[in-house]
């Protein structure tokens, strides 16, 4: 296969925490240049409509579908995907809600439901149901039913209100 190299260009982005660039295909979606361009494959890619959710990352504090952006329009933003979620303490409080409230089965669509979830509580740190259910309405998930989902994001708020209270006291 030839490449037109007038056609090739270079993305550079902060992502995890990490500076990383790769030289990709102008066409290139942010999906795939993070899972095959920069290796970090927590990121699912799933419907290929933009319908499913499973493909969310933060970028620049905004919850994003990775398959509906284009590598090089991120060029120089900050990029969190599920791997970056933990700290060097260990999991996240959406990790470890997820994880003890059983908000997965398959877990296919988790990473970008646990990015959805931590964007809607940086946002609304004390979400009602509705207020959880609406926040997520982008993500779907096929097995669970959601409740469990919701749970967690419930739990997960909770910890980081007193983790909040403890850093602040």
């Amino acid at each position: 296969m030839s490449h037109d190299h007038h056609n090739e260009v270079t993305v550079a982005v902060t992502i995890n925490g990490e500076s990383r660039s790769a030289t990709v295909e102008a066409r290139t979606l942010l999906v795939h240049f993070i899972r095959d361009h920069l290796g970090l494959t927590g990121t699912h890619w799933g419907c290929d409509t933009s319908n499913c959710g499973v493909c969310v990352v933060d970028v620049d504090g905004t919850a994003m579908k990775s398959c509906t952006v284009l590598a090089a329009m991120v060029d120089g933003a900050t990029i969190t995907t599920a791997e970056g979620l933990a700290g060097p303490d260990g999991l996240s409080p959406i990790q470890q809600a997820f994880m003890e409230c059983h908000g997965l089965q398959c877990g296919f669509c988790t990473p970008g439901m646990m990015i959805a979830a931590n964007h809607l509580l940086d946002r609304n740190p004390n979400p009602t149901e509705a207020e959880i259910r609406d926040g997520l309405s982008g993500q779907l998930c096929r097995c669970t039913g959601y409740h469990n989902i919701v749970a967690a994001v419930q739990v997960a708020a909770r910890t980081r209100q007193e983790q909040a209270e403890g850093a602040s006291a």
